[in-house]
């Protein structure tokens, strides 16, 4: 490994971290489909399946068997039938059904058991544990249609499953379901996902599927949105795919149950579960009840936080040098915004002296976070703050960033605009520029 690749590696470690500690103990369930055995890669999802196993994650999987069972059913001789997305399962499909989820099933314990000396595995020995977990009751006739043995969760085992996890044990659980008659039922992989993942109180709840996420009108990855935001994104016109509708109204209803997270991966790609989860922006798509990006006032724990955001710009010198002592006397006057327990921008604000203005400082955003409107709404959240406090008007000195304000709103100034004791404490060596713009009162 060259120099520069272990710089990369020791850089990774570093950012990854706060989400190893911030892991520990979480429970995730995660469903991906039967078509991963068929697409080779499935050693591979297993081997970081059991890296998240040994970093302390309580993980419960959920596979499908789709392609499997319809292969089956063309070996019979048998057309799959499908209505509205789901298996319609009848009595030669229901023993497809059987045979197809105890194979996959199997496939996934024997990775996991794997420990030959030359693998990724070698050295570690992941518990196994599986077992009717589901009680399902058949889905009926909807729409004159009749799914037969197809099913719906009832109830899921959660006692059982949680002293599985306790144990240490990684569980797979069988989308089959069976009824208090001993029946059993063909069930959607990602309906009993769900019902786990809010029985538990899951952290969160992964879907591995074709795509890497949603994809905005411009065809662009979506890297998160609120349920709200989910619902708006269901009312696209021009989105008419029925099962990606499907998996979102999973994702809303999850987040409305309890699940805090909901994440949207390619489960073709290399490693995409731990670049997901080890990772500030992950590589899909996350939908979550709430908006895990948090726009407020700054506490001393955030000191730490705020020097690593502004010292790059005080070596430029773009920035006045300020050192942990002031900060912390100071901290009431910032803003910050957080992602993830982590710090992306920041903003101060000093009202001046008895005037009615007051000055805006350290205006930062983190450079992986430029051009999304971050630092519009820190500056929207400072002038409502400066009117809450009586002032008319705000000062910005700035050395690199006139154009900035000025496309919003701040006007060049003179330097005998500045209230007596901030013009005072002027420091010619920097040769800041003034800029300012006056706060009409907002009358309702």
């Amino acid at each position: 490994m060259t120099d520069p690749e272990l710089q990369r590696l020791v850089g990774w470690f570093r950012q990854s971290s706060p989400y190893i500690h911030a892991h520990r103990g979480a429970t995730f369930v995660i469903a991906v489909g039967g078509e991963i055995l068929n697409e080779g890669n499935l050693p591979a999802l297993v081997h970081d399946l059991a890296l998240l196993n040994t970093l302390g994650i309580r993980l419960v999987l959920v596979p499908g068997a789709r392609p499997q069972i319809d292969a089956c059913l063309q070996d019979k001789g048998l057309e799959p039938r499908y209505q509205e997305g789901l298996r319609i399962t009848d009595e030669p499909a229901m023993a497809c059904v059987k045979q197809a989820v105890g194979s996959v099933r199997m496939e996934f314990e024997a990775l996991l058991s794997m420990g030959l000396a030359n693998s990724p595995m070698a050295g570690l020995r992941v518990r196994v544990a599986s077992g009717n977990l589901v009680t399902a009751r058949p889905i009926g006739v909807r729409d004159g249609t009749d799914y037969l043995h197809t099913g719906e969760v009832r109830r899921i085992d959660h006692q059982a499953l949680r002293q599985r996890l306790d144990d240490g044990a990684v569980v797979i659980a069988s989308p089959v379901g069976y009824s208090p008659t001993g029946e059993a039922f063909n069930c959607s992989r990602e309906d009993v996902a769900l019902s786990i993942a809010s029985g538990l109180g899951a952290e969160k709840l992964l879907l591995l599927r074709d795509e890497d996420g949603l994809r905005d009108a411009d065809g662009g990855l979506v890297r998160e949105m609120t349920t709200e935001q989910a619902r708006s994104y269901l009312g696209r016109e021009h989105d008419e795919m029925a099962d990606r509708k499907r998996v979102l109204r999973l994702a809303i209803d999850a987040c409305h149950r309890g699940v805090s997270r909901v994440h949207f991966l390619a489960r073709r790609r290399d490693g995409v579960l731990l670049m997901e989860l080890f990772t500030r922006d992950g590589v899909g798509t996350l939908v979550t009840a709430h908006s895990f990006e948090r726009l407020r006032s700054a506490t001393v724990d955030d000191v730490g936080g705020i020097l690593e955001l502004i010292e790059p710009l005080e070596r430029e010198g773009v920035l006045v040098r300020r050192s942990r002592e002031l900060l912390e006397t100071e901290i009431d006057r910032f803003l910050v915004m957080e992602r993830e327990g982590t710090v992306v921008a920041c903003a101060a604000l000093y009202p001046l002296g008895d005037s009615r203005s007051g000055e805006l400082a350290c205006v930062v955003v983190h450079p992986d976070y430029r051009g999304s409107g971050r630092g519009e709404r820190i500056l929207e959240r400072m002038e409502a703050s400066a009117r809450s406090q009586g002032l008319d008007r705000l000062f910005v000195l700035t050395t690199r960033a006139p154009h900035w304000f000025q496309e919003r709103g701040f006007a060049p100034a003179s330097l005998t605009e500045l209230p007596v004791g901030r013009r005072e404490l002027y420091n010619y060596r920097r040769n800041s520029r003034v800029y300012s713009k006056g706060l009409p009162r907002q009358d309702l």
